[in-house]
Order: C-alpha cells, then sequence, then structure tokens
C-alpha cells in the first residue's frame, strides 16, 4: 500500500499547494487571472478525464504496471514544472502530473478493497482518508514557507524525493491484485467518457472564473450533460461497460456515495473560503494564515484515521450523524465572523468543523465500498474518485459566485467588510450541505 499512498498524497499536495503560489506565479509570466487559474484547472480536467478510465486500465493492465507507470508520470511532470522558463511549459508539466493522479487515487481504494478483510476495512479506509487529507492540512503551510525563502520551483521539487521513495517501493515490493481480462474496449463509450467530464469540469471551473452569465460557461456544461446523458444509457446497456453504473442500483451504495459527495464538497467550499476569508476579511497576512489553517487541518487527518477504526466498531450511522452535527455547528461559527474576530474563534470553529466533517466521510466511504465485491470494487472505487473530483469542481465554482455576489450585496465602501460578508455567503453554502448530508446520514442502515 505504500507507492499508492504516497503516490495518493503528493496528487493531493499537488492539487491543494499552488493556490497560494497563484498570484507570485501571475507576476513571474505576466499573465491575467484567468490564465493563471488554467493551472488548476488544467490539473483537475486531466484528472477528470483520466478518473473515469481507471476502472477499465485495471482489467487491461497489471496493477504493478499502472501504478509505475501512474508514479512515474507524475515525477516527469513535476521536474517539467520545475525547470519551466514559461507558463505553457509549466501548464504541460501539471496536465501530466493529472495522468499520475487519476491512476493512482482510485487505485489506493480499490487495493484497500482487496487487500484487507471486512471486519479490518474500516481502519484500512481511515488510513487512505487520512494520507488524502493531510496534504490540503500542511500544503498551504508548507508552500507559504517555500514562498518566504525559495522561489516558486521549489514547490514542484517538493514533490520529486516522495515520489522516487514511492517509485522504489512500487519495484521492490508491490504485487498485482486484479486479474487482467482484457475485455472488448468499446471506444464510443472512451470519446463520450473524455468530452462529457472534460467539458463538465471546464465548465465548472470557469464559471467561478468568468461568471454564470459567460456564454461559453453555459455551453460547456449544457453539452457535458448531453453527452454524459448519452454516457450513462450506454454504459447501462454495454454487456461489458467502461463503467459498471448498475452499481447504484444497490441503496448502500448509493447512500453512502452521495454522503462523501456532499462531506467533500463541504470540506472543500469551506477551505476555499476561509483563507481568502483570512487574508481579505480578517486583513492577516499570508504566512500567519497557514498557520491558523494549520491545526484544524492536522485534525481533520487524525479524525479520518480514528473514524476508520469506530466503522470497524459500531457501523457508519452514528458517526456520520454525529460528524454531521459538529460540522453544523462549525459552519455555522464560520457564518458569524466579522472582520474583528479572534484567531482563536477562527481555530476552534475550523477545528469543530473539521472534526465534524471526516468523521461522517470515511464511515460513509466504507459503508458504500463494502456494499460492492470483487471487479466490482474497481468500479465503485472509480465512481467515487470521479463525483469527489467533479463536486468539488462545483463546489468551489458555487462558493466563488457567492463571495462575489456576497461582496457586492453588502453596500459599502470598506473592502474587509464586503469580503466578510461574501464569505458569509459562501459559508451559508456550507451549512446547506451539512443539513442535506445529516438528512442522508438518516438513510444508513445497519449492516451485519
Amino acid at each position: 500500500m505504500l507507492p499508492l499512498m504516497l503516490g495518493a498524497f503528493v496528487g493531493m499536495l499537488s492539487e491543494t499547494s499552488l493556490n497560494i503560489a497563484l498570484p507570485q506565479l501571475m507576476q513571474t509570466f505576466k499573465v491575467p487571472t484567468g490564465t493563471i487559474q488554467w493551472l488548476v484547472t488544467g490539473y483537475m480536467l486531466v484528472i477528470g478525464i483520466v478518473l473515469p478510465l481507471s476502472s477499465l486500465l485495471t482489467k487491461w493492465f497489471s496493477t504493478r504496471k499502472l501504478v509505475i507507470f501512474g508514479l512515474f508520470a507524475f515525477l516527469i511532470g513535476s521536474i517539467i514544472s520545475a525547470i519551466a522558463p514559461n507558463f505553457g511549459i509549466v501548464l504541460t508539466g501539471r496536465m501530466i502530473q493529472g495522468i499520475g493522479t487519476g491512476i493512482v487515487l482510485p487505485l489506493m481504494f480499490t487495493a484497500a478493497m482487496l487487500i484487507f478483510p471486512p471486519e479490518k476495512l474500516g481502519a484500512a479506509m481511515g488510513a487512505c482518508a487520512m494520507v488524502i487529507m493531510l496534504a490540503p492540512a500542511i500544503g498551504p503551510t508548507v508552500t507559504g514557507l517555500i514562498l518566504g525563502k525559495l522561489s516558486w520551483n521549489w514547490i514542484f521539487w517538493m514533490f520529486v524525493p516522495f515520489l522516487v521513495v514511492a517509485l522504489i517501493f512500487a519495484f521492490t515490493s508491490l504485487v498485482n491484485l486484479n486479474e487482467v481480462t482484457k475485455p472488448r474496449i468499446d471506444f464510443v463509450s472512451i470519446l463520450e467518457s473524455v468530452v462529457g467530464f472534460a467539458a463538465l469540469v471546464s465548465g465548472v471551473s470557469l464559471a467561478g472564473d468568468m461568471g454564470l452569465t459567460s456564454p461559453l460557461v453555459w455551453v460547456l456544461i449544457i453539452g457535458a450533460i448531453i453527452v454524459l446523458a448519452f454516457y450513462t444509457h450506454r454504459q447501462l446497456h454495454l454487456e461489458n461497460p467502461i463503467l459498471n453504473l448498475k452499481i447504484f442500483s444497490i441503496s448502500q451504495f448509493r447512500v453512502g456515495a452521495l454522503i462523501v459527495m456532499v462531506d467533500f464538497a463541504i470540506i472543500l467550499s469551506a477551505m476555499y473560503l476561509l483563507p481568502q476569508y483570512i487574508q481579505s476579511g480578517r486583513l492577516l497576512p499570508v504566512a500567519l494564515t497557514g498557520i491558523i489553517m494549520l491545526p484544524g487541518g492536522l485534525i481533520n487527518a487524525l479524525t479520518s484515521a480514528i473514524a476508520g477504526r469506530i466503522y470497524d466498531q459500531i457501523g457508519a450511522k452514528f458517526p456520520a450523524l454525529i460528524g454531521f452535527i459538529l460540522a453544523l455547528v462549525g459552519a455555522l461559527m464560520l457564518a458569524f465572523t466579522t472582520t474583528t474576530s479572534s484567531i482563536w474563534y477562527i481555530i476552534v470553529a475550523q477545528v469543530i468543523l473539521m472534526i465534524g466533517a471526516p468523521l461522517a466521510m470515511s464511515p460513509a466511504q466504507t459503508y458504500a465500498l463494502n456494499a460492492v465485491q470483487g471487479p466490482e470494487s474497481a468500479d465503485g472505487s472509480t465512481i467515487m474518485n470521479t463525483l469527489q473530483q467533479i463536486v468539488g469542481a462545483i463546489a468551489t465554482a458555487i462558493a466563488t459566485i457567492l463571495l462575489a455576489t456576497g461582496q457586492q450585496a453588502a453596500n459599502t465602501t470598506n473592502k474587509a467588510v464586503a469580503f466578510t460578508n461574501g464569505a458569509h455567503y459562501g459559508f451559508y453554502f456550507t451549512i446547506v450541505l451539512v443539513i442535506l448530508g445529516l438528512l442522508l446520514s438518516l438513510f444508513i442502515k445497519k449492516e451485519k
């Protein structure tokens, strides 16, 4: 599991660590906000294309080959971005990195399903969740420290040691877990998947930057919905589908997957808004922002690991209910922040939210994946990881739009007050998501 965990950790670290560096990269390459944002959007775009195909890849290539290829792709992409002389080369490296993340991330959960027995699966999933949650916890802090002492290039160089260690373990100790059956490939499904998911991720990502009035945003989103509708119909009627969507007919998987999607949206929307509020609403420097965010991020990772073990003991329903209640308290506290809120108030609010959200997520994920066995476990992992990336992009876009709307509605010349009001609008969206998650957790049934 170690090469998979290291690969997933670096993938999530790359997804969350670059945000703080974007202003500096704008100045370095002399490009506007809309252009520099493609370093985030382009990365998510490639992940959104590769992820839905990962279940098919496991049927054509061994676990060992896929992991080594994914880690090597990420390593090459990191080096290209680190030595890039211009923006275009940096973006190329970022998109190659996305290939690695799209392959390795779902494989980590699939491997856990195949290695660990049911009574230990919760702890294993908790460890996987901890790895993923630890990356966004330390990403902004580490990036802030790097930018304070070194150039932006070192953000990409810091991935290299992790990847080299992961590759060493992959070559020396990784075994093949999946059965290579090489089913017939339906190229129409692949085309629909690539076009549909790429258009959807691009559309919702651009909506945050260009707004909902942009014709391009609506063309991409509507086009994506139409293509994905054809894709879904085709997968449900093919004998050997690219992605087995029929597992959504299993109520346990459906409920668990929906809870995970909502929970992921809660975490991403809140963690997107909070650092911006601290800097632009509370008017604190970027280095201090990273330090303020660190306790909640570390608690998030620790709770993810503990929540998995709780699932092994008592199941998913109780931790999910308690988790969403705690998350509601934390989100409400964030919605009542002001331009003079104490640092301790902000930290406590985030910590409560970061105890609640992972307390619900890890058990819900294990609850869902426990409903699918054998080859279907790869489909279940692929579906959940794909939906998480799409929901993450949608949640960030909605939070961005609400942030701008709240600033305009503030009707004041004080920029800090206006920004804080915009952040409140975004946190109201987080509260709605928490309530939705709480209602969904009522449908969790007791397992044997």
